[in-house]
């Protein structure tokens, strides 16, 4: 049975509304096949690097400073020899890229969206570069059916308690939407939402985690795309 209207809904933009970690993943196909490391196979290289992008979170944040920076410090473990300019330039390459990208939609956004907006109320949630994800948002098209846009450091339980009082959200009535597990799902089971999993096969593998049971009077969703939330709201 679809869900009231009124509701409040909280919505993930990279991987939710739009393609992102593919870019990345792309990106580092090509850094590990730059670095063509002779005594690391592709994936030490590549588990040397999620572990720099662990590290690097702490003192950057998310976005692709970030990602520039996690790049570097890989490389920079990994070879014996000081890296030269041109390989900082050429590694700095990969990470432009990324910003070099269309904003793609998923599937089912660009008509389901309006839909929503007409019957609930949109805030866009997302974490990382405020610069960098409100460029996104602006470049996507979306801005328009979101009442709020709250971009964040981090999501936690506690940024997800002051994002939801600074909106004036009813918890019982206030669903956060995303594919991250880590970051959309948990977390907000963990400060009373309820949420809505969208699955999508390309998600960080820093944002997997194993899914929380929600909590007595809370619903927890699943569903396979964007789409399947129009059987929802």
């Amino acid at each position: 049975m679809p869900i009231l209207e009124g509701q409040t809904l909280l919505i993930d933009a990279d991987d939710t509304l739009w393609e992102n970690n593919i870019y990345f993943e792309r990106a580092i196909a090509a850094f590990i096949t730059y670095l063509d490391h002779q005594s690391h196979t592709p994936a030490e290289v590549r588990h040397a690097l999620n572990q720099a992008e662990r590290e690097t979170i702490l003192s950057h944040g998310y976005g692709l400073t970030s990602f520039t920076q996690s790049l570097i410090t890989c490389f920079d473990r990994l070879t014996e020899t000081p890296i030269t300019d041109h390989q900082h330039v050429q590694i700095r390459s990969f990470a432009q890229s990324i910003a070099d990208q269309e904003i793609e939609l998923l599937p089912g956004v660009a008509e389901l969206l309006p839909n929503l907006a007409e019957r609930h109320r949109l805030i866009l949630m997302t974490k990382g570069s405020q610069a960098e994800q409100a460029d996104k948002l602006s470049r996507s098209g979306l801005a328009p059916y979101f009442s709020a846009v709250e971009i964040v450091a981090e999501k936690n339980p506690v940024t997800y308690r002051e994002v939801t009082r600074r909106n004036q959200c009813i918890p019982n009535t206030t669903w956060m939407i995303g594919n991250s597990p880590k970051s959309d799902i948990n977390p907000a089971l963990a400060a009373g939402l309820h949420t809505v999993f969208i699955f999508h096969k390309d998600t960080w593998i820093l944002e997997h985690a194993e899914i929380a049971a929600a909590p007595q009077g809370q619903q927890l969703i699943e569903v396979d795309s964007f789409i399947r939330l129009a059987e929802i709201f």
